[in-house]
C-alpha cells in the first residue's frame, strides 16, 4: 500500500514495572499504516497485542521510539493536543459495545458530534447514512436493551465513524458475537474500508476474523514475527493464517471455524 501515512511507529519499545524489575512487553516494533489499509494484528495471549493497540491509539505512550499520527509525533505532545487528535482523527471499537442505556441508538451514534456542537440536522444526516450502510435504519429509535449483540456492535462502529476519523481501531470486535453477527460486522468493516471511510487496525485472536483484513501481522513475545497479505481468495488467505498460527504454536480460539 502506498499513499498518505496515517500512523507510523519506529523502533518502539514498551516497558512495565519499577526500576530493576522492568519487563519489556514490546521490543523494537516498526509499523506503518497507510490510508486505505485494513490490518489485523494477531498473536497468542501475552504477546503484546493490546499494549501495541493502546500505544497506536494514543491511550498509552511508548518507553522508547516514536509514534506519529497524521504527521504529528504523539509520543511527546500535550494532553490537550492529544485529546483533539483522538476526537478528530481516531475511532475506537471495543469488545464491549459501551452504548449508553438511557439513549436511543440514534442518539448514541450521534453523541460524538453532539458533544462537538454539530447541528441536529447534520447529525441526523450523518447518522442516517451510516445506519443505512450498517443495516440499522429500522432500529434507530430503539434502546440498547432492545437490540441484539450484533446490532449493538454495529451501532458502536457507527458511533466510532460518525466524526470521520482517519483510522478505526478495533479490539477483538467480534469477541462477544455469535458467528453470524460476527460475519455481518466484518462485512461492514470491509465496506467501510473499501469505500475509503477509514483505515482499520484490528486486534484479534480469530483467524476467520483476520481473513477479512488486507494484511495480517503476527506478534509474538513482543516482536513482529511476520506479515502475510491477502490475494483475491479469502478462503486461501484464511488457510495461510491458520498455517502461520500453527507454526508459531498458536491456535484460533474459534475452533478453526471454516471461512
Amino acid at each position: 500500500m502506498s499513499g498518505k501515512k496515517v500512523v507510523e511507529i519506529r523502533n518502539m519499545t514498551k516497558d512495565y514495572g519499577a526500576k530493576g524489575f522492568r519487563t519489556r512487553v514490546l521490543k523494537g516494533i516498526d509499523l506503518t499504516i497507510y490510508e486505505g489499509d485494513f490490518i489485523a494484528i494477531m498473536g497468542p495471549s501475552g504477546s503484546g497485542k493490546t499494549t501495541l493497540l493502546n500505544i497506536l491509539s494514543s491511550i498509552d505512550r511508548p518507553s522508547q521510539g516514536f509514534v506519529t499520527l497524521d504527521g504529528k509525533n504523539i509520543s511527546n505532545i500535550s494532553n490537550q493536543e492529544l485529546s483533539q487528535i483522538r476526537r478528530d482523527k481516531i475511532g475506537f471499537v471495543f469488545q464491549d459495545y459501551n452504548l449508553l442505556d438511557t439513549m436511543t441508538l440514534q442518539d448514541n451514534i450521534a453523541l460524538p458530534l453532539s458533544l462537538n456542537g454539530v447541528s441536529g440536522k447534520i447529525c441526523l444526516e450523518k447518522v442516517q447514512k451510516l445506519a443505512e450502510t450498517f443495516g440499522l435504519t429500522r432500529h434507530l429509535d430503539k434502546y440498547p436493551y432492545q437490540l441484539s449483540g450484533g446490532q449493538k456492535q454495529r451501532g458502536a462502529v457507527c458511533r466510532a465513524l460518525i466524526t470521520g476519523p482517519e483510522i478505526l481501531f478495533a479490539d477483538e470486535p467480534t469477541g462477544a458475537l455469535d458467528s453470524k453477527a460476527g460475519k455481518d460486522l466484518l462485512e461492514c468493516f470491509r465496506t467501510v474500508n473499501e469505500t475509503g471511510q477509514a483505515a482499520i487496525l484490528m486486534v484479534t485472536h480469530d483467524a476467520f476474523c483476520a481473513s477479512y483484513a488486507g494484511d495480517v501481522y503476527f506478534l509474538n513475545d513482543g516482536k513482529m514475527r511476520c506479515r502475510i497479505s491477502r490475494g483475491n481468495d479469502r478462503k486461501e488467505f484464511y488457510d495461510r493464517i491458520m498455517e502461520v498460527q500453527a507454526s508459531m504454536g498458536g491456535a484460533s480460539e474459534n475452533g478453526g471455524e471454516g471461512a
